[in-house]
This record gives structure tokens, C-alpha cells and sequence, in this order.
């Protein structure tokens, strides 16, 4: 299940300002991959461009990380490895990562830094959607002998995400969710109220 949000109303309220105003979260047409034209896209990619919303990002994830009980923390090519850098320097958790390919030279790893067989390692993305490309990560993990039991991100799209991983008997955390963001926005007057009723009504209408 998705944790309740510990983060302070003033760090949301912080988080959801700056990834507004840095583009991370942006309003209007955009064809997804999917081909279906949707009224909010989210690209968290353009975080790192941010060291200090970088910084608040890693601390959103602190306080969900502190209640877990893991060995080393595992982003998430290749949109999630910036975040997992600022997480490991800012909570001093040892960090992996599962490459997208493996290597063809050398140690041909198919993980990158150090790790043991056995150990709990705890999933770090930015995004949860549909769940897809965490269980693509997962399998690469497990097959190393690393146990998995907890997803974390920065952003539940609540589109399935947290439904799938639970059948397969995992337990995914937001710090964030899309609804929470649209409400603040809507309540604040950052967002037009049309484009937050355009934004609802398309992810009742793709869940």
C-alpha cells in the first residue's frame, strides 16, 4: 500500500511550488507514449537542473527511508539515478543501480556498485504510473540475489502503480501523489481550475 505522506505541509507546499515553476510538471496538449493526448505531463528529468529542488526532493524521501529496514538503496535508470545520488548523500545510504543494458566489456555488469547476495535493497524511482519498468528492475535485482520489498518515489500518478506492485507483493511509497498536487494547485491558484478539471477527468478516464 502507498504510505501516508510524511513529509511537512511546509515542505509540500515548498515541492509543489518549485516543481511547478521549474517545468518539471507542466499544463496544456501533450501526446504521450501511449499516443493519447493528455492535459498534464510530468517530467521529473529536469530536476537535476535544480541543485536546491534536488536537495528538498532527496529530503522528501528521508523520512519514508527511515522506516524501512534495508542495506542499500537501488535507482532506477535513468531519470531516478540523480535522485538516488542526492538521496545516498543526504541520508548516507550506500547506493546501486540496475542497468538498462548490460555491459559487453569488462565485468559485464548487469549492476552497478557494490553489493551482496541476500541483502534487502529498497527501489528508488521518481515517477509510479502503471508499475511497468519497476518490475523490469526488479527481476534484475532479485536475479543477483537481492531481495526487494519496498518501492519508493517521489510521484504516484495513481494510475495502477501501487495496485500491481501489491499483487505481486510489493509495497510502494509516495512522498507525493498527483491528487494532492492538483488540490493544493487548485486551491492556491497556481493552476487554472479548468486545466485541474481537464487533468482529473483524464486520469479517472486512464485508471
Amino acid at each position: 500500500m502507498t504510505s501516508n505522506l510524511p513529509i511537512t505541509n511546509y515542505q509540500f507546499s515548498a515541492l509543489a511550488d518549485q516543481l511547478l515553476s521549474a517545468g518539471c510538471i507542466k499544463f496544456g496538449e501533450f501526446t504521450l507514449k501511449s499516443g493519447l493526448t493528455s492535459p498534464i505531463y510530468i517530467d521529473l528529468r529536469r530536476i537535476i537542473t535544480h541543485p536546491k529542488l534536488l536537495a528538498e526532493v532527496a529530503q522528501a524521501y528521508l523520512p519514508i527511508l527511515s522506516a524501512l529496514q534495508f542495506s542499500r538503496i537501488a535507482g532506477l535508470p535513468y531519470a531516478a539515478i540523480p535522485i538516488a545520488t542526492a538521496i545516498s548523500l543526504a541520508g548516507n545510504y550506500p547506493m546501486i543501480y540496475p542497468r538498462k543494458e548490460a555491459k559487453t566489456y569488462g565485468t559485464k555488469a548487469e549492476i552497478e556498485g557494490e553489493y551482496h547476495a541476500g541483502e534487502t535493497v529498497v527501489v528508488i524511482d521518481d515517477l509510479a504510473t502503471t508499475g511497468g519498468s519497476k518490475f523490469e528492475a526488479i527481476e534484475k535485482l532479485t536475479e543477483a540475489g537481492l531481495v526487494v520489498k519496498d518501492v519508493v518515489v517521489l510521484i504516484d500518478r495513481q494510475s495502477g502503480a501501487q495496485e500491481s506492485l501489491a499483487q505481486a507483493g510489493y509495497s510502494m511509497h509516495a512522498a507525493l501523489t498527483i491528487g494532492q498536487l492538483l488540490e493544493y494547485w487548485e486551491e492556491n491558484g497556481k493552476v487554472e481550475k479548468s486545466k485541474i478539471e481537464a487533468t482529473r477527468r483524464f486520469l479517472e478516464q486512464t485508471r
